[in-house]
């Protein structure tokens, strides 16, 4: 019995030794597999962290590849100001030098005849005004000789005080083309100075972008050729900018004195009909696109947070529907491209604001340069021609003068 009994109570014990060993090498792995989880769990939080980093990093570095742009186009916008100055010199000063040859040669005639008239004084010896005057024969002839020597005498004033002007105002011109040539040498240096921080900020901008993503050197090539076709537009905006504010003058001079209202500013605006329609906002525009399809996928700025400086409409179902004036003005230019911004239109409005619709349909542009358009008149059809990854109506707004750099916010003009 005893025996038995302690076998049961040594089994017991050895049991009870068993199941404490249990419990504590599960307790064991169980604290281990919490370390392992706790380092997993850090593995991943640095992981997240390094992709943030790296994240960040990418955003940083289109931040500063968009900073260099904004630099470079400001290098750029100065070059052409300084281009612009330096032939306005040379205009200045080929009109001054050209001045100043006219004025030496009047000059030196008026110098020469006054040299004759003293030669002749000279030659005529000893005879003087009294001498004139005493020799007359009569009273009238004493009166005609008289208003004869005061009208030589004065002539004579006259010439040489002409003479001292022309001299002063040579003297003078030569002192303001001297003064318009070292102007010319210092903006001319000056020029070379700004190309030299232009050509440096494109090869940082380069070593920058060496450094994005395929995707991200995808997007900035996108916008450097955007950007190198806004330098062409805004180039034949300045170009044909008196003209289109001569033509919108004249209508507007032509609405003012027609009672009916009617219009013939520009060409004639056939070639569309006026089908747009729904609200109208405060600043008198409406949808570029038909009503259904007014839902804006992309604001002024991209989800890189890269500037885009206009809206996209780009609804399902949109390619092809046709793309409206949002109000009355003249067709600024209307070109088919292959590249950037496809087919696309821009208008100059009657409040002075300019429109840009872009990636229309091939061969869709309704309008030509110098129409008159109405509002809500079908310009073209919503297409993806150009730098375009789908159907898509890209739509600015720009103040006067219409360039470029003009460009603001669409949706504080729409409806």
């Amino acid at each position: 019995m005893k025996k038995t009994f302690f076998k049961i109570l040594g089994g017991l014990i050895i049991a009870i030794v068993v199941s404490q060993y249990n419990v504590i090498v599960y307790a064991d792995e169980i604290s281990n597999l919490k370390d392992e989880k706790s380092s997993n769990a850090g593995q991943i939080k640095e992981a997240e962290d390094k992709k943030e980093q790296v994240s960040q990093e990418k955003s940083e570095t289109l931040q500063q590849v968009e900073e260099i742009q904004t630099q470079i186009s400001d290098y750029e916008n100065q070059i052409n100001e300084l281009d612009t100055k330096i032939s306005d010199l040379n205009n200045q000063i080929s009109d001054a030098e050209n001045q100043i040859n006219q004025k030496q040669e009047d000059y030196d005639k008026q110098q020469e005849l006054l040299e004759k008239r003293l030669v002749a004084t000279y030659e005529a010896g000893e005879t003087s005004f009294l001498d004139v005057l005493l020799s007359s024969q009569s009273l009238t002839d004493l009166i005609s000789n008289y208003y004869l020597i005061s009208e030589i005498a004065e002539a004579d004033t006259n010439l040489m005080k002409k003479l001292e002007d022309e001299k002063k105002q040579i003297e003078n011109a030569k002192t303001t083309l001297e003064t318009s040539k070292k102007e010319l040498d210092s903006s001319k240096a000056e020029k070379q100075s700004m190309t030299v921080q232009l050509e440096s900020a494109k090869a940082e901008k380069n070593t920058y972008v060496a450094q994005l993503s395929s995707q991200e050197q995808e997007l900035q090539s996108q916008i450097d050729e955007l950007e190198e076709a806004n330098k062409a537009i805004d180039a034949e905006i300045k170009q044909k900018q008196a003209e289109m504010q001569r033509k919108l003058e004249e209508y507007k001079k032509q609405q003012a004195n027609s009672s009916s209202g009617s219009s013939s500013g520009g060409s004639s605006s056939s070639g569309g009909t006026s089908t747009g329609g729904g609200p109208v906002s405060n600043s008198g525009f409406i949808y570029p696109v038909p009503s259904a399809y007014t839902r804006i996928t992309t604001r002024m700025y991209y989800s890189s947070g890269q500037y885009h400086g206009a809206v996209d409409f780009g609804s399902a179902g949109i390619n092809g529907q046709p793309v409206y004036a949002v109000a009355d003005g003249i067709v600024y230019t209307a070109k088919a491209l292959t590249t950037s911004y496809g087919n696309y239109v821009i208008i100059l409005h009657d409040n002075g604001l300019y429109t840009l619709y872009a990636h229309g349909q091939a061969g869709s542009i309704r309008v030509s340069e110098g129409q008159r358009v109405t509002q809500g008149q079908q310009i073209m059809n919503v297409g993806s021609t150009g730098n375009s990854t789908g159907p898509h109506l890209h739509f600015e707004v720009r103040t006067s003068p219409g360039l470029y750099a003009n460009r603001v916010n669409p949706e504080n003009y729409l409806p």
